[in-house]
């Protein structure tokens, strides 16, 4: 048994070069290009941006409505500061403001965005999880 893990994140979208240069600017590495595909390694797994209408074809499913179910992705910094901060990149990257930063029931600080093919994302400081060097939240001892 390998454990569990994600080892692909596949996102729709409708321009692939549109949406690579929205993560680029995030401050995102591309791994791989293609037409239809961008691929960004995420040390260890990978993070993809495929075009929409070949995704759904993949899936067997119709363009407009590929998947089910609500989601968010989450990316957590190390501070409310550095939350304010990706979230103004994001922003001034193309992303949509969905919710402002604001502290948070569960003890964290918290705000959400849209990149550009509207596919939300939580920027979030969670003070019970600590981050290592590289940002990767670390292995609890529990």
């Amino acid at each position: 048994m390998t454990g569990n893990r994600i080892t692909l994140v596949t996102l729709g979208v409708a321009d692939p070069d549109r949406s690579r240069r929205f993560y680029e600017a995030w401050g995102w590495t591309v791994e791989t290009a293609m037409e239809d595909v961008v691929f960004f390694d995420m040390g260890g797994s990978k993070f993809g941006l495929y075009r929409l209408p070949n995704l759904s074809e993949e899936l067997g499913r119709d363009a407009g409505t590929p998947g089910a179910g609500a989601s968010t992705l989450a990316r957590n910094e190390a501070s409310e500061e550095a939350v304010e901060a990706s979230i103004s990149r994001a922003v001034e990257a193309g992303a949509t403001l969905v919710q402002s930063a604001r502290r948070m029931h569960w003890g964290g600080y918290s705000g959400l965005v849209a990149d550009p093919d509207g596919h939300v994302w939580e920027i979030a400081h969670n003070p019970f999880w600590e981050l290592d060097d590289g940002g990767r939240i670390a292995p609890s001892d529990a």
